[in-house]
């Protein structure tokens, strides 16, 4: 399948490291102009010069900004008024035992992997129905279906997300947008790394680390393995392409057989 994005503009939020930079680079070599984000406008310049020599591509751009606030929202709609493609990627996680999750983590976690979706949905979303072409994805997790006892606030807030995109998905019926979720597995990033020591001994060499924490901590995963961030990219630049036309409203899985479920 040969997948051409050429001409459309695309916004990948947190994307200066991990999934969401591995998504910006397949987003980029399909031929996108792809913005970059991150709260620091040093480290999106560094993933932009990374992405320009991986890549190939001159149609980088950078939108540093915290988009958990409405502030560092309005800096990265100033330099993107309008996007074609809207990749839902920021999200923050960690393991804390649910009775010492207080309240104010409670909201910081629904501002970033909830709201900041929202605003960005409720921002662009407009423009797409009137073009009558537009791409919005946010990246859930199986955390959203198999909530785990060590981070319920991460599941509460990506099970959050995917009634969020499931109900835009029906504001857009029939104006040639599609609005979707990727059910993301575990994903190997270096903030994957940190939450899996935090979880198993610092003392084993990673790949001892990593079949710990599979066996003890993800066992119903059927790849039985960390999924690699070019694995999840691969399933949103397909879901950003014209050939996904008649996916909408779903919940679409690349969690290596994670959720022991036949939908979605």
């Amino acid at each position: 399948m040969h997948i051409d994005l050429s001409g459309r503009t695309a916004l990948v939020t947190g994307s200066t490291q991990g999934i969401g930079y591995a998504i910006a680079a397949g987003l980029a070599r399909a031929g996108a102009r792809v913005a970059v984000n991150g709260r620091r406008s040093e480290s999106v310049d560094e993933a932009v010069e990374r992405l320009r020599g991986e890549t190939g591509s001159d149609g980088l751009v950078a939108a540093p900004g915290d988009l958990a606030s409405e502030e560092g929202t309005r800096g990265v709609l100033d330099v993107l008024p309008a996007v074609d493609v809207l990749v839902n990627n920021l999200g923050i996680f960690g393991a804390t035992p649910p009775l010492e999750i207080e309240d104010a983590e409670w909201r910081r976690y629904f501002e970033v992997n909830v709201l900041s979706a929202a605003r960005l949905i409720r921002a662009y979303l407009p423009g797409m129905k009137e073009r009558g072409w537009g791409r919005i994805q946010s990246i859930a997790s199986d955390s959203a279906i198999v909530i785990p006892a060590e981070m319920i606030h991460y599941g509460m807030t990506k099970t959050s997300l995917l009634a969020l995109t499931r109900g835009f998905a029906k504001d857009a019926a029939g104006t040639g947008v599609t609005v979707n979720s990727v059910i993301a597995g575990p994903t190997h990033t270096a903030g994957v790394e940190d939450f899996v020591y935090q979880l198993v001994s610092r003392d084993l060499p990673w790949d001892e680390a990593q079949h710990e924490f599979m066996i003890k901590y993800r066992p119903q995963s059927l790849v039985q393995r960390l999924i690699e961030p070019e694995e999840i990219a691969n399933m949103v630049v397909y879901l950003s392409s014209p050939q996904a036309s008649a996916t909408t409203g779903g919940a679409l899985r690349a969690d290596g057989g994670y959720v022991d479920s036949i939908l979605p």
